[in-house]
């Protein structure tokens, strides 16, 4: 079968096999009940595509969401319930994509972030189905890569509607492979509004614990846990770690590291186990549940974010910035290469260079609230600045089909 070409996807999710499952943009642009198809490959993909989903129902446009991943999957059935339709997407074989497009018929596909699938990019093309890339992002890494196919990489940019990328860096990098119609239109995830319940739940929790210092170690990766449990030598023994891993299936694994670590730790998934947190005995709180990464970085002092001691490109910074949660984040962050440059130099997160200065700076933070709430404050901020990707997005997706339709 052929391979998409693609980066970023989510490890140790399988992929289906089929897709058998059953304000300011003017008023003539609504939707009218037509089909809107985005494909946010799983969790974060998902996250950052609600902006958008919200944004269309809202202008009358039936939405399709496509996913590579049960989590996607989940994920969606939690944001939108049945407002919207979620199924799998095909492998990139050409019947496959003939098949998907019968089905759904969709009047515009925009693919999140950066995955290039030839088969079904050129059969929207013969079909006449404008099919873009947004909320675009290509890493120097991920670049290289693409550069080894260079042949196959510029016809599948060619055959997009348009590319809608973060920021100018990723937009000189994708013109460069060969992306003829290239758009800043800037990153979704800071126009994605955090749960309002989930904050309340995350701020009642913190009462339950009292006036026990609290930081979580968010989205972390395999290899990190291990790393920042031994930074809690330098913590204060009072404060209470947070622990939530990325990935689902990590979590009985990072609780045996935990308890290798002579910590005791409680879990989130136990009947007593936010309760449980509340005594000083108790280092570590396993976060084993799934969306709600909110609610702990409202229930935090401060966040560290995962991905991000080790060579994996770093995970979602903007989140706990908008909560007004101050941030902490390793070497690398190239998945959010941009956001993260920013918010250091906005005064809303520091970076550690290893493990070892992540508790130092743990220990020194949790002691100076005043540093915490400038931080906080400068997240707020910063965040706040750099709103508004989903309406230029929609401006462009939804006025070049309204040209291409009557163009034909």
């Amino acid at each position: 079968r052929p391979a998409p070409t693609q980066a970023g996807q989510e490890a140790g999710d399988p992929r289906p096999s089929t897709a058998g499952e059953a304000g300011s943009i003017p008023a003539h642009e609504a939707g009218r009940g037509r089909l809107a198809w985005l494909h946010a490959v799983s969790v974060g993909e998902t996250q950052a595509a609600r902006p958008l989903v919200e944004a269309l129902l809202a202008r009358g446009w039936r939405v399709l969401l496509t996913h590579m991943t049960p989590t996607g999957r989940a994920t969606a059935a939690a944001l939108f319930g049945d407002r919207v339709q979620s199924v799998y997407l095909p492998w990139d074989t050409p019947g496959g994509a003939d098949r998907f497009l019968d089905r759904f018929r969709p009047a515009f596909g925009a693919i999140l972030e950066t995955e290039l699938w030839p088969n079904l990019i050129a059969r929207c093309r013969a079909r006449g189905v404008p099919l873009w890339l947004v909320n675009a992002r290509l890493s120097e890494r991920s670049a290289a890569g693409y550069r080894r196919l260079p042949r196959l990489t510029a016809e599948a940019l060619a055959g997009l509607a348009g590319v809608l990328a973060q920021d100018e860096a990723d937009a000189g990098r994708l013109r460069a492979l060969g992306a003829p119609r290239v758009q800043v239109t800037g990153n979704l995830k800071f126009d994605v509004q955090p749960s309002g319940a989930l904050i309340e739940r995350g701020r009642g929790w913190r009462v339950r614990w009292g006036r026990r210092p609290v930081w979580v170690a968010a989205s972390t990766r395999e290899g990190e846990e291990v790393e920042i449990l031994a930074a809690l030598a330098a913590v204060d023994p009072g404060a209470l770690l947070v622990l939530v891993p990325r990935h689902p299936q990590r979590f009985d694994a990072v609780a045996d590291a935990v308890v290798a670590a002579g910590l005791r730790v409680a879990r989130r998934s136990a009947a007593d186990g936010i309760d449980d947190a509340a005594d000083p005995s108790v280092r570590v709180l396993l976060g084993d549940s799934m969306g709600e990464m909110a609610a702990w970085y409202a229930a935090a002092d401060l966040a560290f974010v995962g991905g991000s001691l080790r060579p994996f490109g770093g995970q979602n910074l903007i989140e706990p910035c908008a909560i007004g949660c101050p941030v902490l984040v390793g070497p690398h962050t190239w998945n959010f290469l941009e956001a993260a440059a920013q918010a250091v130099e906005a005064g809303a997160a520091m970076r550690v260079p290893d493990a070892q200065a992540l508790g130092q700076a743990v220990a020194a933070l949790l002691t100076d609230p005043q540093r915490r709430a400038a931080m906080a404050a400068a997240g707020l901020r910063f965040t706040q600045a750099h709103r508004g990707a989903a309406e230029r997005t929609l401006r462009a997706i939804l006025s070049e089909t309204r040209a291409i339709e009557t163009r034909g």
